[in-house]
């Protein structure tokens, strides 16, 4: 059988089989079949958005701790002259200029006038213009007096760092010397009044930025013509020149060295000629500078009248590193210049001096300072003191007491307390205190420190109560000096006490209203022996400012 053959019986037998099998399966349901590449996928979820709900409001204060330093003042222990540093000027609120004019009447001050201007652009030149007139008359005959002083004051900076300082000014003194006794004397007006004018100029030159050595210097010049109105006149020129120099030893040492001429040329009223009362001394001093600790080693070479003598400069500082507590030490040597001019200002009732003498002062020291939370802050001092050539004022006899000659201590020790505390709150609130108390002995020339007193209290307050109100308030009080009487005998006064107090406030933007009580106590004391002060007497009027916002 050929292949042919074979296949077509093997295909009509499966269809045989085939149709047979359909044929027996009666029960199956017709369905359809159908293939296709289709793939069913899930439609993508929708996302559900999320809207953050706003916090809920915080009504409750935080709490902010803040680590200020306390600000307080404390005088130095040593005298020197005061060097500001400029303020950096906020460019946001530009420097603007002030003007104001204080009138003023009281039971014994007739008339009372203060003013102040200012002008300059506020970035390079700025010029104030002061000016004080003030007269007064009390209960006792010729118990008078009378003050003017003018002062123009400038300030011219530089583009390359440099800063020029200077002033002119003239002061008028009227004085009359009531201290007469018996008060029985009689006397005219032009006997016992005594005036006083000073005309006075200065100038100085400072680098406000460190030159490229570390070098800072401010060179300084200042000139007074002093005289009076007796017959025949008294008259003084003082000049004082400084330069000072300081180069700067990294950030934490320095090196200072000045040169002082502190001169005065003293014409003596008696026509005898005239007296040169010179010093001349120099400064080198080596400081160290660091956070907790301070201290200035040097000695000072003086030639006071071309006598030599070598003055210790010796001061250090010892603090906490919170600055809130501080040690001091010192041994330190200065003058005080003894000149027509400076006794004047200490007792105006003052004769001409027959000569002048210059006090040099050596003082040993120690204390503390510090302060107590942010506003109250605190110093002590304890020291001993050595005079040699101290100024005292005794009543001259000759005549009838009304005014002083000078006698001088050759030598003279003190046992120094100085305290003060102080609470300061901003400009809302200001208490301060302070007491200083002297003990002498050791008097080698006359028998009592005739006029210097052993104890002195003052007390100050000042409240910014509201806004537009302020308060103040001052106490002075001391125990009486030593003075020499007719009969040559030392005896002591009574103790002196002074009150004031004032108010100030606005009645218009323009304009203060205030008012002030003097001697409330009416503690007619005697600061100088036969000088009674006024009593209790009352002063007010008005300010008004112009030219500042």
């Amino acid at each position: 059988m050929d292949t042919k053959k074979i296949f077509f019986l093997l295909a009509f037998s499966l269809c045989c089989i085939s149709m047979g099998v359909y044929a027996q399966d009666t029960t199956k349901r017709k369905t359809i079949d159908i293939t296709s590449s289709f793939k069913p996928v899930l439609r993508d979820a929708v996302k559900i958005d999320f809207n953050a709900a706003p916090p809920a409001l915080d009504t409750s204060r935080p709490r902010l701790s803040y680590n200020i330093p306390a600000q307080y003042l404390f005088l130095s222990y040593q005298p020197g002259e005061m060097k500001p540093v400029a303020l950096q000027r906020d460019s946001i609120n530009p420097w603007t200029n002030y003007n104001y004019i204080k009138i003023g009447a009281g039971n014994i001050h007739i008339p009372y006038v203060r003013t102040g201007f200012s002008f300059g652009d506020g970035k390079t030149t700025f010029i104030n213009l002061f000016a004080d007139e003030l007269n007064s008359k009390g209960s006792l005959p010729y118990q008078k007096n009378g003050m003017t002083d003018v002062k123009l004051t400038g300030t011219i900076k530089t583009p390359n760092n440099l800063e020029w300082n200077g002033g002119v000014g003239f002061k008028n003194d009227i004085y009359y010397l009531y201290g007469f006794q018996p008060d029985t004397l009689k006397f005219n007006g032009d006997q016992l009044k005594q005036t006083f004018q000073t005309v006075h100029a200065n100038i100085s030159l400072r680098n406000t930025v460190p030159t490229e050595f570390g070098l800072l210097y401010h060179p300084n010049f200042k000139v007074a013509y002093f005289t009076d109105n007796h017959n025949p006149k008294g008259n003084e020129v003082n000049t004082v020149l400084n330069l000072p120099l300081e180069k700067m030893i990294g950030k934490q040492f320095a090196f200072d060295l000045g040169v002082t001429a502190d001169l005065t040329h003293y014409n003596l009223p008696s026509g005898t000629g005239a007296q040169n009362n010179n010093i001349y001394y120099v400064n080198p001093a080596f400081l160290v500078k660091t956070q907790n600790f301070f201290l200035q080693a040097s000695v000072t070479p003086s030639w006071n009248n071309k006598q030599f003598y070598l003055l210790p400069n010796f001061l250090a500082d010892i603090s906490t590193s919170d600055q809130r507590f501080t040690i001091q030490a010192g041994w330190i040597g200065y003058y005080d210049k003894g000149s027509y001019q400076r006794f004047e200002s200490i007792n105006p009732w003052l004769a001409q001096p027959d000569s002048l003498q210059n006090t040099r002062m050596t003082e040993y020291y120690g204390g503390f300072k510090g302060s107590i939370g942010k506003h109250f802050a605190y110093a002590a001092k304890v020291g001993i003191l050595t005079y040699k050539n101290l100024p005292l004022f005794v009543n001259d006899y000759t005549n009838d007491g009304k005014d002083f000659v000078i006698r001088y201590e050759q030598s003279m020790q003190a046992a120094q307390f100085h305290g003060e505390v102080s609470y300061l709150q901003g400009d809302v609130l200001e208490v301060t205190g302070s007491i200083n108390g002297l003990q002498f002995h050791g008097q080698k020339t006359w028998a009592e420190p005739w006029g210097m007193l052993p104890v002195e209290f003052n007390a100050h307050f000042k409240w910014q109560a509201f806004k537009d109100f302020w308060a103040k308030a001052d106490v002075y009080t001391f125990q009486p000096a030593e003075y020499l009487a007719a009969d040559g005998s030392s005896h002591r006064g009574g103790r002196g006490t002074d009150a004031n107090a004032g108010v100030e406030f606005k009645i218009t933007r323009a304009l203060n209203l205030w008012f002030q009580m003097n001697n409330i106590f009416n503690n007619k004391y005697q600061r100088w022996n036969q000088y009674q002060v006024y009593g209790f007497n009352v002063l007010g009027g008005i300010v008004f400012t112009f030219g500042g916002k």
